[in-house]
């Protein structure tokens, strides 16, 4: 009797640790293996939360098969307490392992609410919108002008909530004076700015912030960026280039950033200047008139008077050789490449031709029957 009671508890710990096992690996696939979720999803950790509200909010929006396995993986990997708050895009047949990594490693909010301050030429515009998980396209819910227009509501309620992502983009061109008096705008940034950037030393780009970061900051980030980008370019220099050092690839830069906003031109503009260059001719630009009479302090807002186009300042290349003494703007990384590799022409004068971009020429008589072009074209808009 007892060995056959024995038998039968050995075979069933036999068939128990095989069902154990079984199911340790059928729990293993469902946390290795795609997920269930049929479109992508914003999933929102809320500081303060744990893994079971996690888990529940994922089975609620049917991102995993189950929460129990999701938890206990959580648990055996020890990866409970690393549990970060913030917003998460978890995208169609997202694995269990996968969405563990994504709220536990790092914690870098993927989707949610984002504002971002865009430092333009002529303004600052403060944006909110939201990721749409389904498209991956950001869809803006409020926009304003610090310093000028009220606040909207829904952006004082969503800056002040933990997941809010915030980001800076500065513009091509922008003076580092227009950049700090935008960094001013910006509420969530702190501390006070002691000294003004030099011309030409912050890159446009944009940049991740944290609410309370220091404006300082943001601008030593700007000038680490630009002085990469500026070694980058003058490493890579072409046999054209007639500028002798950083520099003046600086300088040259900033006008031909100026110059036009048509990207595929910079290196065309960047031709006519390198052939002014080597022929000892002077630039002729607009743009270092207007930072003569700005000195970078805001747009000029008007068309230049014939006295400030004869007036000498430094950066007057109607008067001076050469280059002006300091750059004009915060170049980009084309107009920084653009201005040590031009294209190969023989173009030396250019102007307006109605459509955004410029007519090119070779000789002044050529010049001259763009200019008249653009005459008659500025003559039928403005009767229009």
């Amino acid at each position: 009797m007892w060995r056959s009671l024995a038998s039968n508890m050995l075979t069933i710990l036999v068939v128990g640790l095989f069902l154990l096992g079984g199911l340790i690996l059928w729990g293993k696939s469902q946390y290795t293996s795609d997920g269930p979720l049929a479109e992508a999803i914003c999933l929102q950790v809320r500081p303060g939360s744990n893994m079971t509200k996690v888990s529940r909010s994922l089975e609620e929006q049917g991102a995993v098969s189950s929460g129990v396995i999701f938890r206990l993986a959580a648990k055996y990997s020890e990866k409970t307490a690393q549990l970060k708050a913030g917003s998460f895009l978890v995208e169609p047949g997202a694995s269990m392992e996968q969405i563990l990594g994504q709220v536990t490693i790092g914690g870098a909010s993927t989707c949610g609410t984002e504002i971002v301050y865009r430092i333009g030429v002529t303004r600052l515009r403060a944006e909110l919108r939201e990721l749409d998980p389904a498209t991956g396209n950001f869809v803006e819910r409020a926009k304003f002008e610090p310093g000028t227009d009220e606040i909207p509501e829904l952006f004082v309620k969503r800056q002040a909530e933990p997941d809010t992502r915030f980001r800076v983009s500065l513009a091509e061109g922008v003076t580092s004076w227009q950049v700090v008096e935008a960094l001013k705008s910006i509420e969530v940034l702190s501390g006070e700015v002691a000294d003004l950037p030099a011309e030409g030393t912050l890159a446009p780009d944009s940049y991740e912030l944290v609410a309370g970061t220091s404006r300082e900051r943001v601008l030593e980030d700007m000038q680490d960026r630009q002085a990469l980008l500026i070694a980058a370019a003058w490493e890579n220099r072409g046999p054209n280039a007639a500028v002798n050092s950083p520099e003046e690839m600086l300088i040259l830069a900033s006008i031909i950033e100026k110059e036009t906003g048509v990207a595929e031109e910079r290196w065309q503009v960047a031709s006519v200047f390198t052939n002014r260059l080597n022929r000892g001719m002077r630039l002729q630009t607009d743009p270092t008139v207007i930072y003569g009479v700005t000195k970078g302090q805001g747009i000029l807002g008007r068309g230049l008077r014939r006295s400030e186009l004869r007036k000498v300042t430094p950066w007057n290349t109607y008067v001076i050789e050469g280059l002006p003494p300091t750059p004009i703007a915060n170049p980009g990384r084309a107009s920084l490449e653009a201005a040590v590799n031009p294209a190969d022409t023989e173009f030396l004068f250019f102007v307006a031709d109605g459509t955004g971009g410029h007519a090119f020429a070779k000789t002044l008589q050529e010049h001259n029957q763009n200019v008249a072009k653009w005459r008659r074209i500025e003559a039928e808009r403005n009767n229009n």
